[in-house]
């Protein structure tokens, strides 16, 4: 099925194999800047109920295909269902994001948190994928995705976002063995979760670290990367016999590239603090590199954000193994038309270089 894709840039380029130009696609590309997103929202109720819509799910996966000319789809999901299905009640405010009504407090909630079972209380998920694929009638890649356990961890402990990380740092430095135990579990939960994407479709993998970048150096190697590498060394290699690559995307991760680029995935994420040229010459020869145009940047004007997708290319110079994508999530009052603008530049600007 798989051999079977119209435009399989993406997998080639995560491979470091010749493409003809460089794959393009953004995280978060289904979403709020879109319209058509808002309006079957708005039709779902709430955001919750349209990620465990599969029908719902699937097409706003395919939204921004039918727009741009993107070399992936990317499915519509949350990296926080595995914990909503382990029970710690998630919903969303507006305005503030994700919150949990039973936030994690004691060493006895962990060890009574379950793993989820991906085609039982996570089977949107699975369901979601088989639907996308189908859909998308091998015109581009999937692209499946979970959060990565020292990041669900956070938000866990925190019970939401949080801008000093004081509950999950104290709950590491005072309680170590608690959130050792705790990201165990999560990492277990996500290789099951993430075997159950592939078995359904999906045909990359990424996991994004959000949070990963609030860490010391030992304590991302012992509370984020260990565990990213375990989930990464259980995944199969392979997938509808073809390579399946995985991505590892560390917020603020920039310090630690040479550690990330030997975790056993494929590609590494870079967000915009970091030069795309100095991350190639320090581990370009292990790992396809995927990146890294600020967000904001699509709030330039359009010859502006020509330049810096010339200047990123450029950067990253002749050759494959680089996937162009924004540093972080496209945000929800983006131009269209710079979107547009943004896409269609990497494709004409990335010929010369391959």
């Amino acid at each position: 099925m798989v051999n079977l894709l119209k435009n399989d840039r993406l997998l080639k380029a995560l491979l470091r194999q010749p493409v003809d130009v460089t794959p393009v696609w953004m995280m978060r590309q289904a979403g709020r800047y879109l319209p058509e997103y808002r309006e079957v929202r708005q039709q779902a109720g709430d955001f919750m109920s349209l990620c465990k819509n599969p029908e719902l799910a699937c097409e706003v996966t395919l939204q921004p295909l039918r727009r741009f000319d993107l070399d992936a789809a990317i499915l519509f999901s949350d990296i926080l269902t595995i914990p909503d299905a382990m029970g710690l009640g998630l919903y969303f405010t507006e305005g503030e994001g994700p919150r949990f009504m039973h936030p994690i407090t004691t060493h006895q909630q962990v060890l009574q948190l379950p793993i989820p079972d991906p085609e039982q209380e996570l089977r949107y998920v699975p369901d979601a994928v088989r639907l996308i694929r189908k859909n998308l009638n091998g015109s581009v890649p999937l692209i499946g995705f979970a959060g990565s356990p020292w990041t669900l961890a956070t938000y866990m402990v925190e019970g939401g976002p949080s801008k000093t990380y004081n509950k999950i740092k104290t709950l590491m430095y005072q309680q170590p063995a608690t959130l050792h135990l705790l990201l165990d579990k999560l990492a277990k939960a996500i290789i099951v979760y993430l075997s159950a994407q592939i078995a359904a479709g999906v045909q990359v993998i990424m996991l994004f670290d959000t949070w990963g970048g609030v860490l010391t150096t030992p304590d991302y190697q012992e509370f984020s990367l260990n565990y990213m590498k375990q989930i990464l060394l259980a995944l199969p290699k392979e997938s509808e016999g073809r390579e399946l690559p995985k991505i590892l995307f560390t917020k603020q991760g920039g310090n630690w590239l040479e550690s990330m680029a030997t975790a056993g995935c494929e590609g590494v994420g870079l967000d915009w603090t970091i030069d795309i040229g100095q991350a190639k010459s320090r581990i370009g020869a292990q790992v396809a590199l995927q990146g890294n145009m600020d967000p904001a940047l699509l709030f330039a004007k359009p010859e502006r954000i020509e330049q810096e997708v010339a200047r990123i290319l450029e950067s990253f110079g002749h050759g494959s193994g680089h996937v162009f994508n924004l540093g972080h999530g496209i945000q929800p009052t983006t131009p269209i038309e710079h979107v547009k603008i943004f896409i269609d530049a990497v494709h004409r600007l990335s010929a010369q270089y391959h």
